[in-house]
């Protein structure tokens, strides 16, 4: 009997190299708020950190691609990539139009949750190049886009001991969908908000909002997300969980199809 195998299948030494780089790429967005500093100090993004995550990210493709991608799945992942990329340029985020995710979840949902990590972090790069979007802020965006690709891939396959099929899937993958967006522009702003100097929001007192170097650990987070709410939340955020639920809801179902039938012909193992 024959089953379907994922192209970049996750294996113990895999998963030990993918939680190590995640727990780097975690550490390297929430380092301000741990780091001891004196009161009106300035925190300096650490360059040396932008430098070794697009490394660490390079180390994850190449431990979870050994042996696990033979030239047809290889094929696969390259077109999803360029899609992918073709998908941000057409939006690029404005107003929160962000179609990557779509593709994304549906892809680590079929392939697996090494090949969504994989197609995460290579679609962001692909799409900064066709979009000059370049920058320090880029090895954060294909950590966290290899995050959504690898949580995709580990949504439950069944539940009470029947398997997530049809209606049920869609719509598993369509809240999916909105938490990973609101988690993604999450994180993001994590990336950037303690180096910011002066917030200028319309009555909203940007002071308040800032990073200030030595306060604890609670007041420094509640005005994280205070900042968050105001500023991306109710907008950008919201606008990607859109975006992603309804392609998700009305292309889902044969896009999925599409790439199942990808997965069969890419790689097969016995069972």
């Amino acid at each position: 009997m024959s089953a379907v195998g994922t192209p970049v299948p996750v294996g113990r030494r895999s998963a030990l190299v993918l939680g190590a780089a995640s727990v780097a790429g975690l550490m390297m967005l929430v380092w301000p708020l741990l780091v001891q500093a004196e009161a009106g100090a300035r925190v300096q993004p650490p360059f040396l950190f932008l430098v070794l995550l697009p490394v660490v990210l390079a180390v994850v493709v190449a431990e979870l691609s050994e042996g696990g991608l033979d030239a047809r799945a290889l094929a696969v992942l390259g077109v999803l990539t360029a899609v992918n990329a073709v998908l941000r340029g057409m939006g690029a985020g404005v107003a929160g139009l962000e179609l990557v995710f779509f593709l994304l979840i549906l892809a680590g949902r079929v392939f697996g949750p090494g090949f969504g990590f994989v197609l995460g972090a290579l679609s962001l790069f692909a799409g900064a190049l066709l979009t000059a979007g370049v920058g320090p802020w880029l090895p954060y965006q294909m950590l966290v886009s290899a995050w959504v690709g690898l949580g995709a891939g580990l949504l439950p396959r069944r539940v009470l001991g029947r398997p997530v099929t049809g209606r049920g899937e869609i719509a598993l993958l369509a809240a999916y969908g909105v938490l990973a967006a609101y988690v993604y522009g999450l994180l993001l702003n994590l990336q950037g908000w303690p180096y910011l100097l002066g917030i200028g929001i319309p009555g909203v007192d940007g002071q308040g909002l800032m990073f200030v170097p030595g306060d604890p650990l609670h007041e420094n987070l509640g005005r994280f997300l205070v900042y968050t709410i105001v500023t991306s939340t109710t907008s950008w955020d919201t606008g990607r969980a859109i975006t992603t639920a309804l392609a998700v809801v009305l292309l889902g179902p044969s896009v999925l199809v599409t790439l199942r039938r990808a997965a069969r012909r890419a790689r097969v193992v016995r069972a």
